[in-house]
């Protein structure tokens, strides 16, 4: 695997604006720095968040019963120690390790990892990412489907000493044993005796990998961009990549998003890239995972259209082990991160989504038909028909502060290009449009941004939030990404016009700029962070994120480890927690040594939290980096989560010492 994040390095070169480029204009225009931040929720675009109250997550009035406190817990420090640590009066327990039995026929899962293909293919997967609890029936908050992502591998955990992708051990076997670890899971959980357990005995358990097939549907099914050999007809694809964050919808299916599939593909022949293959970042040479040396249809070079069959959101019914998932092209082709669902003030369902790379763009797709409530089945291909749109962010008009208005801009034939013409003009049909919905993006001249990650919905105000996890490469600045050589990143939010999630225009503000002002140089400078970040709660990277019910805002970090120079005092990656309406953020847990705090998802009843630890054991920059190479000692750094083994990905619950709501 390579030693950096390509998601940090642009394969963006269009000319279209950055973001910072707009923010950097206002704020020089305005004299602004830091009193904009400081402003609150309060006076968001004219109105007040505090208005909503705390709510009960948009299930009706709380009858008259007292809210439970916002943040009702004492906030843990920073530390950089190889334990997850959670508040005082709260408990954790780890359970769906990479590995673990998911049928009766599982075997065990090795320490020393010479398990085989067969095996992996009948355990959970590796490198949990994002998930959702869906239970059993309505209302149920002890035993339901525990539905979560599988991203990545990190090789030198994964596979045997012996074993090197493309080089000493490699062979179809192990190119076979890392797809099987890929892709979702679907895990029967339920609480017995007080603890969460696996029922492996359940019909509903079932493992999505990279081999599983699933449907092409929407404009691209059939389109000649994506058949290939073994799939002429461009509707059966086999399995699902990089599977990242995630979404649910209304009718109770899973959606899980491919991310960076493009590191997957290898080209063999050295063929010259195509402007396609250009912009969603194919190598020019080997891929990082060398499986095109034994799976052909990795090899792009041969199989020309198999990349394009990834990128995609992909819906899953977790309550039917037999439904072929479905790769639901109208949502756009790109590197999805994860995406949140709500419905327009004339019922058509509205997803968000972000685009996770460095300089690339924020999309919605808004349903061509209405959604009805109680007919699932009704329902059920809601994401096959509707539009796309892409987002452009302005500085809009008020002086004083760091706010701005934007537009949506259809990715449809029709739509003007900057500089003449129409999408027409580039595509024959939605097919080519959507399966190069970054090249559309550009030609209309959406904002660039820095690495937009997760997205989520407030419960009661449908505001709309999203991560901008950092972009230390960006050299210019604009509105809503106001720093150049951005290495903590922000959280903005947007106010659909009207507040219908279908208007084509919005209000947005700064809801945080990560950062730290313990660090001198950054005294005055919009690197000291909004006024929000204080030496309590300092982080960076804010990656995952998530609404409670209840309107607590929940930030999960993947970002730099190494406590010093800019990032002293930060710690291990974390998880905070923000009060929408005051602004205030607590950090409520930090991770073991090298690991992303990714995935969260709750019981109805909020009573308990489940939240993934990816990737544990990652040496990055992390202080306590051992000299010894990990395949050569697998326990010199992290021995997380079972001491003596090691590191694992894996799946945390937690829950109030009192049985009470967790975060109150």
């Amino acid at each position: 695997m390579s030693a950096y994040d390509s998601d940090d390095i642009p394969s963006n070169l269009s000319k279209n604006p950055h973001l910072n480029d707009i923010v950097e204009a206002v704020r020089s225009r305005r004299g602004f720095l830091k009193a904009g931040l400081a402003m609150g929720a309060v006076t968001f675009l004219g109105g007040s968040l505090a208005a909503y109250g705390g709510g009960d997550g948009g299930h009706g009035d709380s009858g008259g019963r007292a809210e439970p406190l916002m943040l009702g817990f004492t906030a843990v420090a920073a530390s950089t120690g190889d334990a997850v640590v959670v508040p005082t009066g709260y408990r954790h327990a780890v359970f769906c390790r990479w590995g673990d039995p998911l049928f009766p026929s599982s075997p065990e899962w090795k320490a020393d990892v010479t398990h085989s293909a067969k095996a992996q293919a009948l355990q959970i997967g590796d490198n949990h990412d994002g998930m959702h609890f869906f239970p059993l029936a309505e209302g149920n908050s002890t035993e339901g489907l525990l539905v979560m992502n599988h991203e990545y591998l990190n090789d030198e955990y994964f596979y045997p000493a012996d074993v090197t992708p493309g080089g000493s051990g490699w062979s179809l076997e192990q190119v076979r044993k890392g797809q099987y670890a890929h892709g979702v899971s679907v895990v029967h959980v339920k609480l017995e005796n007080g603890q969460w357990r696996v029922v492996l005995d359940s019909p509903y358990n079932r493992r999505i990998h990279a081999t599983t097939p699933m449907q092409i549907t929407g404009p691209v099914r059939g389109h000649a961009l994506v058949q290939t050999s073994a799939d002429p007809n461009g509707e059966i694809v086999l399995g699902t990549l990089n599977n990242c964050g995630n979404g649910y919808t209304l009718w109770g299916t899973y959606l899980t998003c491919e991310e960076n599939f493009n590191g997957y593909f290898g080209n063999v022949k050295g063929v010259a890239r195509n402007a396609n293959e250009s912009r969603y970042g194919l190598p020019a040479g080997a891929s990082n995972y060398h499986w095109e040396a034994f799976d052909a249809r990795f090899d792009y070079s041969q199989e020309r259209n198999e990349p394009n069959r990834f990128g995609w959101i992909v819906e899953i019914d977790p309550f039917d082990p037999t439904s072929l998932p479905k790769k639901r092209t109208a949502l756009g082709r790109f590197k999805h991160e994860n995406c949140a669902m709500t419905l327009s003030a004339s019922n058509r369902v509205v997803v968000y989504m972000g685009d996770d790379q460095a300089n690339d763009y924020v999309y919605k797709f808004v349903s061509a038909g209405t959604y009805s409530a109680g007919n699932h089945a009704a329902n059920r291909n809601l994401l096959d028909s509707g539009t796309l749109y892409v987002a452009r962010f302005g500085a809009g008009t008020t002086s004083g502060d760091m706010m701005g208005t934007g537009e949506w801009v259809a990715l449809t034939l029709d739509t003007p290009k900057v500089g003449g013409g129409t999408l027409g003009d580039l595509f024959a049909d939605m097919g080519e449009l959507l399966v190069h919905t970054r090249l559309a993006a550009d030609a209309v001249g959406a904002t660039k941004m820095d690495r937009p990650e997760w997205v989520t919905v407030h419960p009661k105000t449908h505001e709309v939030y999203i991560t901008m996890t950092n972009n230390s490469g960006r050299a210019t600045a604009d509105e809503a990404n106001p720093r150049t050589n951005n290495v903590y990143g922000q959280i903005l939010r947007w106010r659909e016009t009207g507040g219908d999630a279908a208007a084509t225009t919005f209000e947005w503000d700064l809801f945080v700029l990560a950062g730290n002002p313990t660090v001198p140089a950054h005294a005055g400078t919009l690197n000291a962070g909004s006024d929000n970040v204080n030496a309590d709660n300092l982080f960076n990277s804010p990656d995952g994120l998530a609404f409670d019910a209840q309107g607590r805002l929940w930030i999960q970090t993947d970002g730099n480890f190494s406590n010093t120079g800019n990032f002293t005092g930060m710690g291990n990656n974390q998880m905070l927690v923000a009060d929408p309406t005051t602004k205030e953020i607590r950090r409520f847990l930090v991770g073991p040594s090298g690991c992303e705090v990714t995935g969260i998802t709750w019981t109805p009843d909020q009573k308990y939290m489940f939240v993934n630890i990816q990737h544990p054991g990652e040496y990055g920059s992390h202080p306590r980096k051992p000299s010894v190479d990990p395949k050569a000692d697998p326990l010199a750094f992290c021995q997380w989560p079972d001491a003596g083994v090691r590191p694992r990905s894996a799946t945390v619950v937690i829950w109030k010492e009192d049985g009470g709501v967790v975060g109150t």
